[in-house]
């Protein structure tokens, strides 16, 4: 699941790509500019970002310090990892249900973007599913932290 929401991903970085160079081209060269071209740019930065966030927790590129934790033996740092991806977890299933709030409210008012008029509750929805997988492996954390605690 994860490597299909990282292609997602990268299918959105690809479409700022080419947006830009679109944009900028056409700017440059021929004097003409796309419309809505800062909106499909600023919305596929937020898919990108939201749906490569399970595989670079699963590859390990987040940012973590360590610097006081590797020093401690095993059990506690196997306790501190457990309460620090149990508060992570609770962090991102609240994001999930605000998000779903928030795109609810967006599709019953209607919301869109200023140029392009591309309705903002996809994305909203878009980003909660994409919290889904981080869940799942957050959970998985709390679980191996909670193993190296029990074991001796």
């Amino acid at each position: 699941m994860s490597a299909l929401f990282e292609w997602i991903g990268v299918v959105a970085m690809l479409v700022m790509m080419v947006i830009t160079c679109i944009d900028v081209v056409g700017a440059k060269v021929f004097l003409w500019r796309l419309l809505g071209a800062i909106d499909i740019v600023q919305l596929s930065q937020i898919v990108a970002i939201s749906f490569a966030t399970s595989m670079t927790l699963i590859v390990g590129r987040h940012i973590q310090v360590e610097f006081f934790v590797t020093r401690l033996p095993q059990r506690a740092q196997g306790f501190i990892n457990g309460i620090i991806s149990l508060l992570t977890l609770g962090f991102f299933i609240l994001i999930i249900c605000r998000l779903s709030l928030v795109g609810y409210s967006f599709k019953v008012s209607g919301e869109h973007s200023a140029t392009a008029y591309i309705p903002y509750y996809p994305f909203a929805f878009g980003i909660a599913i994409a919290c889904l997988p981080v869940c799942f492996i957050l959970f998985q954390e709390f679980l191996k932290s909670l193993r190296r605690v029990v074991q001796k």
